[in-house]
């Protein structure tokens, strides 16, 4: 039986530290595939005027191909070449049911994420994303500091 982890990345620090801890985890699971997953926060709660809209898709796009030149391919490149089966994904929308739903689709056993904080109002509205996460995975998330 394959073990699939998924690591979420988000660009900072701890995010590295979560895929040093993934790195370390999976190999000591055999057959252990890595999944790096960067998600483009979206809300609902944003209002574009009718030009922002017609660009919107041309802006999806160079978002999605920055997030993996400059997130995901680094990482999938580190983890191949540290000899683990890897691979990476780059989706929109919320950072928490996102990450849920790439996980649940890829078939993955664990989630790992660095921790990181929303600050002031947007948290205590929304929460953080990693909190919101952790409260309603599918499977088990581990935070990293």
């Amino acid at each position: 039986m394959t073990v699939k982890i998924v690591i979420g990345l988000d660009g900072t620090e701890t995010g590295e530290r979560a895929l040093i801890f993934a790195k370390d985890l999976a190999s000591r699971i055999e057959g252990c595939e890595l999944l790096v997953a960067y998600v483009i926060e979206w809300s609902p709660f944003t209002f574009q005027t009718a030009e922002e809209n017609a660009q919107r898709h041309k802006r999806r796009e160079q978002e999605i191909a920055l997030a993996n030149s400059r997130i995901v391919e680094p990482a999938v490149a580190s983890l191949t070449q540290a000899g683990f089966k890897a691979s990476g994904v780059v989706r929109h929308g919320d950072v928490a049911e996102t990450l849920n739903k790439i996980t649940v689709a890829q078939g993955g056993s664990q989630i790992i994420v660095g921790r990181t904080s929303a600050n002031g109002i947007s948290k205590r509205l929304f929460g953080s994303s990693t909190q919101n996460l952790v409260m309603h995975a599918d499977v088990p998330v581990t935070v990293v500091g």
